[in-house]
């Protein structure tokens, strides 16, 4: 019982750090010609908490993107978004961090880039890139870091 307590707490906090962490920073976080979404530096550190924080970083995203004003194309592929890059690079991350952060970070860039190209009009390149560079930022010069220190002190077990 306790194990289940523990991570539905870290869940519900990987949640609420992502859902305040994006709203908050709103104009950089859903800026479609820069999107720099900061609460991203959490993916990289699912690959230290597994589950619970996958779930949480997925829910965090469902909840802030129905603050940012795209509808549900934004509430629905962006969750499955971060999904699929903290399973894919989870697993890949096993073995190197900095590959599994390579790979959400493109995972990331492919589908929010593709979509928001769709919903703003432009060429899918730019959005790939822009979405990219933002994650790129977010991801690996913020996250990774923090799951590196995370990882050598790891002050919750999921």
């Amino acid at each position: 019982m306790q194990r289940r307590s523990v991570k539905v707490s870290l869940a519900a906090l990987f949640a609420a750090l992502y859902t305040v962490g994006t709203v908050a920073l709103g104009p950089l976080s859903f800026s479609p010609h820069l999107q720099v979404r900061l609460a991203d530096a959490l993916l990289p550190v699912t690959m230290v908490y597994g589950w619970p924080s996958i779930l949480g970083v997925t829910l965090g995203c469902a909840i802030a993107n129905f603050f940012g004003g795209l509808g549900i194309i934004d509430m629905t592929f962006g969750p499955l978004a971060n999904l699929a890059a903290c399973l894919l690079g989870g697993y890949i991350g096993r073995w190197s961090k900095l590959a599994g952060s390579a790979v959400m970070t493109a995972v990331v860039s492919l589908v929010v880039g593709s979509y928001l190209s769709l919903l703003f009009g432009m060429p899918i390149y730019v959005g790939w890139a822009t979405v990219g560079a933002g994650s790129l930022i977010s991801i690996n010069l913020v996250g990774l870091p923090l799951t590196y220190t995370l990882e050598r002190r790891k002050p919750f077990k999921g």
